[in-house]
């Protein structure tokens, strides 16, 4: 095949850094101050971030085994589809559009700003302002894509095993004897618990980002499990001994409701000016995670453009880049800089993202009763049913309790979910009025 008509395919290193970029963001030095409001104690809160890292590699294994079987990009979208009905799909398709790329987009581009050490910067507009640069670079082609991610999460990687280093072999400079003891279980099955655990969930979201571009690997069969699952367990590794270093060197009172905690933190390890040049080299960390979101999350959308007249506007039309998908994602996060908080698009976006990853988890017991009599070379999840069950059962605990604390949130997520539900009956109809001409 002539070298100009090949189309450029990526490798399992890049779904890996797409994985682990897409993880790593906000919720990993922003979290933290918001679960301090309601649980003071540090064991419970490490014990928070381990059990996150539970749920999302519960999530990893189910969506590796449904993505092998599946091989179309779109991730929810994707697999619903073809497990449950169109309507499911279309509906987990809009929850991504709407909030489940453009939200995090935000609120990343937004933390951006906050730990950015240097200059007054106006913080909606110049968080609109990076999304906008780096929407740009993935609008070129796969390749420049595929080579700023892995830079970027290189870097990325490196800085935060630097920090939980320094983190590590520093002493703490006040009296935390009592550090990891004295805990209180029964705060464990607490609505504050519960909540803390959607703002956790939020920060390891992007587990499933590989599930979203499964057409674009070399060998998705082989690749797709090896990013997902790999992707998580090193991210769950970094994310409990990051809180470990904050919690270790930083007073909770001084953490409570705050946003920049990892600044905070490196002022108190080494001084205002080192924790500067940790401020400016967090926010551009951020970087990478903004950049794995906006290539993702466009694809469903683009996913979603062959199917739905209603959004053939977004088809891809050149290099193989959904270029428009991609403007229409900036356009959401921009709007949703402009008009939301963080803690509230935080709460509303991690809810709206359970249950539609709830949904695909839910999928593994049908795909396996569809092919219990056939045997494939398709990866199979370890233990099955009982990393389902684990993420099926915590995440509808969240839902519940985040119902019970934030309804306001709550009732603007469904309202959501029947916004799309009227978009996706009149693309039905669009479709049919097609078909009849």
């Amino acid at each position: 095949m002539p070298k100009q008509f090949q189309t450029y395919k990526i490798t399992t290193l890049t779904g890996l850094a797409l994985v682990v970029a897409n993880m790593i963001g906000t919720g990993a030095f922003t979290s933290l101050g918001f679960q301090l409001k309601d649980l003071s104690n540090p064991t419970l809160i490490l014990m928070l971030w381990v059990l996150g890292g539970v749920i999302a590699l519960s999530g990893a294994f189910s969506y590796a085994e449904i993505g092998t079987h599946i091989t179309r990009s779109g991730g929810e979208y994707a697999f619903l589809t073809k497990l449950f009905h169109p309507l499911i799909g279309y509906l987990s398709g809009w929850i991504s559009i709407t909030v489940g790329f453009a939200a995090p987009i935000a609120l990343s581009a937004m933390a951006f700003v906050a730990y950015f050490p240097f200059f007054e910067l106006n913080p909606k507009w110049t968080s609109i302002a990076i999304v906008a640069i780096i929407t740009f670079i993935h609008t070129r082609n796969l390749k420049v894509s595929s080579k700023f991610q892995n830079v970027s999460t290189f870097f990325k990687v490196v800085l935060i095993i630097t920090l939980i280093g320094i983190g590590v072999w520093l002493e703490p400079t006040f009296d935390n004897s009592g550090f990891l003891t004295n805990s209180d279980y029964s705060n464990l099955i607490s609505p504050a618990f519960a909540v803390a655990l959607i703002y956790v969930s939020y920060s390891y979201s992007g587990w499933n980002a590989a599930a979203y571009i499964t057409e674009e690997f070399n060998n998705p069969k082989k690749s797709l499990p090896i990013a997902l699952i790999g992707g998580t367990l090193l991210v769950t590794l970094l994310y409990t001994f990051l809180q470990y270093v904050f919690l270790k060197h930083v007073p909770i009172p001084e953490l409570k409701g705050q946003l920049d905690v990892g600044t905070i933190a490196m002022n108190k390890m080494l001084g205002t000016g080192v924790g500067k040049v940790f401020g400016l080299a967090i926010s551009l960390l951020l970087v990478s995670g903004i950049s794995a979101m906006v290539w993702v999350g466009s694809r469903v959308t683009s996913s979603i453009a062959k199917d739905h007249t209603f959004w053939k506007y977004f088809k891809i039309k050149k290099n193989n880049i959904p270029q428009r998908a991609l403007w229409l994602q900036f356009a959401i996060s921009a709007l949703l800089i402009l008009t939301g908080t963080f803690e509230q698009i935080l709460i509303y976006c991690g809810i709206l993202l359970t249950i539609s990853s709830m949904a695909t988890v839910l999928g593994v017991f049908k795909l396996r009763y569809q092919n219990r009599k056939t045997q494939t070379g398709s990866y199979k999840s370890p233990l099955f049913p009982l990393f389902q069950l684990i993420f099926i059962t915590l995440s509808l605990w969240m839902i519940v309790y985040a119902f019970m604390n934030s309804p306001f949130e709550i009732i603007v997520g469904f309202a959501n979910i029947l916004l799309g539900l009227a978009t996706y009956v009149i693309s039905i109809k669009m479709n049919n009025n097609l078909k009849t001409k």
